[in-house]
């Protein structure tokens, strides 16, 4: 270690010590910014300490990254891991430098399970050599920072490169994932939950991306779809299908907003969160841990804690209302929140917020791709909005049909929002730094700890 690796080492530690003991802020980016101004190859450094796994892919990242994280725990294995989303080179800088290295029980390195934002791949694993790459999904999403799908994963495919043996580990049920050039091992997770004898032959719905074959471009059929572009599909054109799944969901028993049961490779599992595409979620962590020789019953164990995810269906209590916090950021991922909502069986107001920064993606159009209109299939009686392009949010939720809105321009107002809602249950839907926000406000009145 040379004496300015050592230098940028204890600057980041220090100031990670003041962000967390002192001011009791969280995040790592800060951390990472300093040591990699004072050292910009620290990541390639201190990589050797750690077995790596990037998690990357545009939903589901950070509750992917925390389940895997939970699993690999379970199996016995020191984890470290970017828990607040810190998904760019300088908070996995700071997420690894900080880190307190110590083996595992069993022997081996710590592993660090890491959620890479999908544009940063390709320079994180120039830096890295990680184990494993996680693909979790890819739809359209903040087109001023990534461009379309394609743009997107080639740029991951880049990444992929730098490390031909590592093992790609990705979601067989989208077809893009079937794609590119690289000579890495590649195993696939998919749902198969349905009988042959119940499919349903269809094309995906309009306006939907990713669903052309790499072969000949044709657009492909599904067997089923389990939502947007995912499901089993084939060619009509040729002989490519799905490829074969290395693990996969083999039942759905239960979806609710609170929790789902299912089974996957016929193991029974729960998880404590709401949603289909949250099955999707714990399949990829289950991947993972059977990668890493975690035994299922251990797995099923860790699905079971309820320790709550940041930002990811988070549920707090706020002078009597039960509060869940969701992020949005494009339609895909709105319309699963959407039809996670349609299960609620109780009452609830809806307060959505909608920021234009540069972690949300300037350009907002996309709500106008989001499936709004369906939330008049759920026990909504309220909506109200916020955020600093609440204007856009409020037409095109006028448009959907909910005229009548409560509007907070300042998210300083927000627990007063909250409050003035007229159910017991509130969801609040916002962008990544609407969310911050929020809970920094949250944090400030004493209903979250440190506001991050």
């Amino acid at each position: 270690m040379t004496l300015k690796s050592t230098l940028a080492r204890i600057t980041a530690k220090s100031s990670y010590w003041l962000l967390h003991d002192i001011l009791h802020r969280g995040g790592t980016s800060l951390p990472g910014k300093l040591a990699v101004s004072i050292d910009p190859n620290i990541l390639t450094k201190i990589q050797q300490d750690f077995e790596l796994i990037i998690v990357t892919g545009t939903n589901g990242k950070t509750l992917t990254t925390a389940l895997i994280t939970r699993v690999l725990q379970a199996g016995g294995y020191t984890v470290i891991t970017n828990p607040s989303g810190s998904n760019m080179i300088q908070g996995i800088t700071g997420t690894l430098v900080t880190a307190k290295v110590k083996p595992s029980p069993n022997g081996q390195k710590p592993v660090a399970v890491l959620e890479v934002d999908e544009a940063n791949v390709e320079k994180i694993a120039a830096a890295i050599k990680p184990k494993m790459f996680v693909l979790t999904n890819i739809f359209r999403d903040q087109l001023d920072r990534y461009g379309e799908i394609y743009t997107t994963y080639d740029k991951i495919i880049a990444g992929i490169k730098h490390a031909p043996e590592a093992i790609v580990l990705a979601n067989g049920d989208s077809p893009i994932f079937t794609r590119g050039d690289f000579t890495n091992e590649r195993k696939y997770f998919g749902f198969n939950h349905i009988q042959p004898a119940d499919y349903n032959p269809t094309v995906a719905p309009i306006n939907t991306d990713g669903i052309l074959s790499p072969t000949d471009h044709s657009v492909l059929n599904y067997d089923f779809i389990t939502y947007a572009n995912l499901g089993k599909y084939f060619s009509t054109t040729d002989s490519f299908v799905r490829p074969k799944l290395n693990y996969q969901v083999t039942s759905i028993t239960d979806l609710t907003p609170k929790y789902s049961t299912f089974s996957i490779d016929n193991t029974p599992l729960r998880i404590e969160i709401g949603g289909l595409y949250n099955i999707y979620n714990a399949l990829t962590a289950f991947a993972v841990g059977r990668e890493f020789n975690v035994d299922p019953e251990k797995i099923k164990t860790a699905f079971e804690s309820n320790a709550q995810i940041f930002g990811r269906q988070e549920a707090l209590h706020v002078d009597g209302k039960d509060v869940i916090i969701v992020l949005i950021k494009n339609p895909v991922g709105t319309n699963s929140v959407i039809d996670m909502m349609v299960t609620e069986k109780d009452d609830f107001s809806l307060l959505a917020l909608l920021n234009a920064n540069y972690a949300d993606g300037i350009d907002t159009s996309w709500i106008w791709d989001a499936e709004f209109e369906k939330l008049h299939d759920t026990n909504i009686k309220a909506v109200a909005t916020g955020g600093e392009r609440y204007k856009d949010l409020r037409v095109r939720l006028k448009m959907a049909g909910f005229p009548d809105q409560a509007v907070y321009e300042d998210l300083t107002q927000i627990v007063t929002a909250i409050k003035s809602l007229p159910t017991d249950k509130v969801y609040i839907a916002a962008t990544y730094t609407a969310m911050l926000q929020l809970r920094e406000q949250l944090g400030a009145a004493g209903y979250i700890k440190g506001g991050f």
